[in-house]
């Protein structure tokens, strides 16, 4: 298996693998998920991807913990704006300031670190108090509690917000073949030097060899977005008939993404450490060659967004 690669993210400092551990998926199970991290860390990922939401804190504490014997080799990820309510059944959105300065107290406290590498605004909407939010993420800079800051956002009026009033390094977004709506605001982002780190990179697992299996046992009936169940079908066995030989469709899901040089890393779940393998296996495949990217965009959907534009 190749080395794993890093890539600096935007114009910061930091340099994180191309492929990054999405911790909400590691459960709550304290030695599964400290040994799904632990694989992690072995084969060379780097960057690690939480929030204060999942799991109300737990999975920060869990994160925390777990690397805190290795904080100066590793690149920790969160986020806030998710605040719960009292009885922990639902929570309210709250970009405000002093909510932001709140919160990163706590994180910092769950994850065991004195600061915070890249700390995301968890969403976000232009009827929100921007400028507030900004000035909440700049002051926490200047205090040294994070080191760079960014968003987690599918929105282009937001992203276009941040991008001209912000010093924002990276944006989250939901990317893969079944969702090519981030192409839109690739230009402005790569721009500014502003990285993507995606996720969702295989469409709920569409687009993975389970679907392949399970079309071949006429077995299988999802959609996505505007996708029919017949329409993936299609385009999966096309795929197949292309690009399969020697790659399996989770190495073709992955490598699509990391195509694209505003990509800094794929952000992948993982609830098992073979799970984990497997996505490390397919980002250090060889990268797709241009005939097969144009083939790849040639077959499916160039989707552009139709709300907050």
């Amino acid at each position: 298996m190749r080395k794993l690669e890093k890539r600096q993210l935007g114009n910061s400092n930091l340099r994180i693998s191309k492929i990054g551990l999405g911790c909400m998926s590691i459960g709550t199970e304290i030695n599964n998920a400290q040994k799904i991290i632990e694989a992690a860390l072995e084969a060379g990922i780097n960057y690690f991807d939480t929030a204060d939401l999942y799991d109300y804190g737990v999975n920060e504490d869990i994160v925390g913990k777990t690397l805190s014997s290795r904080r100066e080799d590793v690149i920790i990820a969160t986020k806030v704006g998710n605040r719960w309510n009292e009885n922990k059944n639902g929570w309210s959105w709250d970009p405000s300031k002093d909510y932001i300065k709140e919160a990163v107290k706590n994180s910092l406290r769950r994850l065991k670190t004195d600061y915070i590498d890249l700390y995301q605004l968890h969403g976000g909407t232009i009827d929100d108090p921007i400028e507030e939010t900004i000035q909440a993420f700049e002051e926490l800079k200047e205090e040294g509690f994070i080191r760079y800051y960014g968003i987690s956002s599918i929105r282009p009026n937001v992203i276009r917000k941040y991008v001209e009033d912000s010093s924002i390094v990276s944006n989250m977004m939901q990317y893969s073949l079944l969702d090519r709506r981030p192409e839109a605001v690739m230009p402005l982002l790569t721009e500014h030097n502003i990285s993507i780190v995606t996720r969702g990179s295989v469409a709920k697992g569409i687009l993975s060899d389970k679907t392949l299996e399970a079309i071949e046992a006429d077995d299988f009936n999802a959609k996505f977005l505007d996708y029919s169940s017949e329409e993936i079908k299609e385009l999966i066995e096309s795929i197949k008939a292309k690009l399969l030989f020697s790659r399996s469709l989770n190495e073709v899901a992955l490598q699509f993404n990391l195509a694209h040089e505003t990509v800094a890393s794929v952000v992948t779940g993982a609830s098992s450490v073979e799970q984990l393998l497997d996505n490390v296996r397919a980002v250090c495949s060889p990268p797709l060659s241009q005939e097969e990217i144009g083939y790849l965009e040639m077959i499916t959907k160039k989707h552009n967004y139709t709300e907050h534009i």
